[in-house]
């Protein structure tokens, strides 16, 4: 991040109360800019853009996506989950006192969409696309000493435009930029490590510098890297000149030894810091965490990282949180990720645009590779559903619109801005581009202005593909194809470093066969075991990203569903029977679950058997399947300590150990048995009626970095056994210096009021997301629900000076 003088820290913090805050990979941004906005809903008119009057402006919290305030109605679109669009305004009055020394920017890390901002009545840009991150200089327009006025406007009425949910809004964290007028420009440093090993470690660092003076400069660039506690690795400087008006890029060169290499299970950062001196001062200072790695992708062997052959797990992720939209607080992705994790994943596919800046910082820091993604369409317009998934006509807006404009800009900026992360490991310029019919034909048909011919898809990927290689060459591009057969018939797979494939684990051996000198992974596959074992079974094949990790807003089928049902995890967060299955097939270490469902017969067909609930409550009487998903060799299950038998996993083809099993009251308990000899177990009791609140919150204390708390409530009998069927409605009070931002339950069809203190319980569960509002004193948390003993959580803050 761009450090300031201490001097403007005190000024900035005086007269607009921002918060400093180092965010490196988001472009060097000072503090945050995100207090005291208001927001109104609707057009206005733009003939006064400094208009006074504020009655129809109300208070607003940056980031906000108004989408998720809903009301959801059918009336609007399934493909963005029957969620509100329609145009937003924003407005921010600030004090700032400009110098002629120093330049202000302005940076968003995403509005969507659409977007137009003013400042002091005077237009500074425009950027349609909802997902790429912008900058734009005040400096010109600032009134020194007085009051500025920063107007957005936000055209997002177009809601059908999109297959997934986008939302609406200044949905991620503004940031206020300030800078010497010789600087490092935005997204101006770039790191890579042409050669690394455990013994030794090349490193180039390309540093741009801008010199908006009258006169030519000569400054100094200098780079430190440290390992992150306390000491220097290595002090690396050069000196530059630079002309009027001019940027120049100071390249410099250095090794590092015995550099201590990231990957997934220990990823190891160090922080670079590059200052640039002018007369003895400094002028200029970024700080970013970076990474020592090395990764190939191979034909015949797959994926390679620090000279290792793994077997990319990876899950998609879209950038919404249920209740939440899409503006999601980092500590909220961070539990969700700590879950990707557990399940054995070690890789996110960032779909289908890229995701808030902070989102890359945690994959560095947790050890996940990452597929970075733009684009769900290009120059024609795919089909987005608005009564349901397949269903009625489709509508045909989109991004498509501004693409031929954009499309090159968009791309770059995404590459610029997250070159530096060690966490990516691949550009994707599109997903299922080349579906077929969707709009692209295959060559030998007859195109139209609505079905272009596929040609054009080697044609717009050859520039695209070159726009990612002028900022970054030290990553392969790709794009994940949904019609290959198709696409093989153009030049699209051959202007890609490596080739995505979207559910065709049938095409892997017969394309490796036909096209030898081709990287091939699985970039979007079913949770089918047959699509891991194509991965698994074949040693060419680099991995797999399933779709998905986690429920998502969107693509809903039909009215009231407003959200996917395809994750592994719920939209709180709480794992599904596919979760446990995932892990048997993807950890080393031993594990084992069980859950129960009701038995197939012909009436009831069960072609998918990963299925199951952590449920022992049924009537006198009922026989029940028990399934066990694990990794171990054997397991047994007990019920009220009699054995039901042992059971080989290598019986069962699915993989999925099972009993049918008369129901008793009491405890249902499988053993596994590793082949070393090992013993591990888990438990479902009978619960009684509902007693209690049980919560558990995964912050002790809020500061600076905690801001937000996950607080996991759950419905409890009397001896604390975890309700499974309760659906009771539970009541949030918050005191102190904190808010509840939303409850999450998980369900797809819930359409209760998002923002409301009360929410019905799914499963016996939701989670809450507490927010500190950055004053001292406890936070305490009151959960009720009628008829239940209730709980207090209390939280305490780190005093502020």
């Amino acid at each position: 991040m761009r450090k300031v003088t201490k001097s403007f820290v005190l000024m900035t913090l005086l007269m607009i109360g921002c918060q400093v805050i180092m965010y490196g990979q988001s472009g060097y941004h000072s503090v945050l800019f995100n207090d005291n906005w208001m927001f109104h809903k609707g057009d206005i008119d733009t003939s006064n853009l400094t208009r006074k009057d504020t009655a129809q402006w109300l208070p607003v919290e940056i980031p906000h996506d108004w989408s998720i305030e809903g009301p959801f109605s059918e009336n609007w679109a399934s493909g963005t989950g029957f969620a509100p669009g329609g145009v937003g305004w924003y407005r921010k009055i600030f004090k700032l006192a400009a110098k002629a020394d120093q330049q202000e920017f302005l940076y968003f890390d995403g509005v969507s969409e659409n977007s137009e901002v003013w400042i002091n009545g005077h237009l500074l840009g425009e950027r349609p696309s909802g997902v790429i991150s912008f900058q734009y200089e005040l400096s010109p327009y600032l009134k020194a000493g007085g009051n500025n006025e920063l107007l957005v406007r936000v055209d997002h009425s177009k809601f059908a435009d999109s297959r997934f949910y986008t939302g609406s809004g200044i949905y991620r964290n503004v940031y206020l930029v300030t800078t010497n007028p010789i600087h490092m420009p935005l997204w101006g440093v770039s790191f890579t490590t042409p050669k690394v090993d455990t013994n030794n470690a090349q490193v180039q660092v390309n540093v741009s510098i801008v010199n908006n003076t009258k006169s030519n400069a000569t400054v100094k660039a200098i780079c430190n890297l440290s390992d992150g506690k306390g000491w220097s690795t290595r002090h690396e400087s050069l000196q530059i000149h630079i002309g009027i008006g001019d940027t120049s890029i100071a390249k410099l060169q250095f090794n590092v030894n015995n550099p201590k290499l990231w990957s997934v299970d220990k990823p190891n950062l160090y922080q670079l810091e590059v200052t640039i001196v002018q007369d003895g001062q400094i002028i200029d200072e970024c700080q970013q965490r970076v990474g020592f790695r090395s990764f190939r992708f191979d034909p015949n062997n797959g994926f390679f990282l620090n000279g290792q052959n793994i077997k990319i797990k990876g899950v998609c992720l879209h950038d919404d949180a249920g209740v939440l939209g899409v503006a999601v607080p980092k500590e909220v992705w961070e539990r969700r990720l700590k879950i990707m994790k557990a399940a054995g994943a070690n890789a996110i596919r960032m779909a289908h645009d890229p995701h808030a800046d902070y989102f890359y910082d945690l994959c560095d820091k947790m050890g996940f590779l990452v597929m970075d993604e733009n684009f769900d369409e290009w120059e024609g317009a795919k089909n987005k559903w608005i009564e349901g998934w397949n269903k009625g006509k489709p509508g045909k807006d989109g991004p498509h619109e501004y693409f031929d404009q954009w499309g090159v800009r968009d791309i770059s900026d995404m590459v610029r801005r997250d070159r530096n992360h060690p966490c990516i490991i691949m550009w994707s310029i599109g997903n299922e581009i080349d579906y077929p019919g969707d709009p692209y034909i295959d060559p030998g048909k007859k195109p139209s202005p609505e079905h272009p011919s596929a040609t054009r898809l080697g044609e717009v990927s050859k520039e695209l593909v070159a726009a990612v290689k002028s900022y970054d060459q030290s990553r392969p591009v790709t794009a994940a194809l949904a019609g290959v057969e198709m696409s093989n018939k153009t030049t699209l797979p051959g202007n890609l470093d490596i080739v995505g494939y979207n559910y065709q684990e049938s095409r892997y051996a017969k394309d490796h066969k036909a096209y030898p000198d081709r990287v091939i992974f699985g970039s979007e596959n079913s949770k089918k075991l047959e699509a891991w074992e194509a991965v698994k079974n074949n040693d060419f094949v680099a991995g797999q990203f399933i779709w998905t990790g986690i429920d998502h807003l969107g693509e809903a089928h039909v009215w009231p569903e407003h959200a996917s049902k395809n994750g592994m995890v719920d939209m709180a967060g709480f794992p599904k029977a596919e979760y446990y299955f995932r892990q048997s097939l993807w950890l080393d270490t031993p594990m084992i679950r069980i859950g129960t469902t009701d038995i197939p017969d012909a009436k009831n067909p069960d072609p998918y058997p990963k299925q199951g609930d952590p449920d022992w409550n049924y009537a006198s009487g009922d026989r029940k399947r028990v399934n066990c998903f694990t990794n171990c060799p054997e397991a047994e299950l007990f019920l009220n300590g009699a054995s039901l038998g042992k059971k080989k996993l290598s019986d069962f083809e699915n993989r999925v150990i099972s009993w049918d099993v008369d129901y008793t009251p009491g405890d249902l308990t499988v053993k596994g048995y590793t082949a070393e000899g090992r013993t591990l177990s888990h438990t479902l009791k009978t619960a009684g009626p509902a007693y209690a609140i049980a919560a558990k919150a995964d912050a002790s204390s809020f500061d600076e970095e905690t801001r937000v708390a996950n607080v996991v409530i759950g419905i409890v009998d009397r001896n604390g056994i975890p309700v499974f069927n309760a659906g009771n409605k539970v009541t949030l009070t918050i005191t102190g210096p904190g808010k509840l931002r939303g409850l999450e339950n998980g369900a797809i069809d819930d359409m209760e009021p998002h923002g409301a203190d009360s929410k019905s319980v799914l499963h016996g569960k939701l989670v809450a997301y507490v927010e500190w509002t950055g004053k001292n004193g406890p936070v305490k948390i009151s959960i009720r629900s009628e008829g239940l003993k209730p709980q207090v959580i209390v939280i305490q803050t780190k005093k502020i000076k």
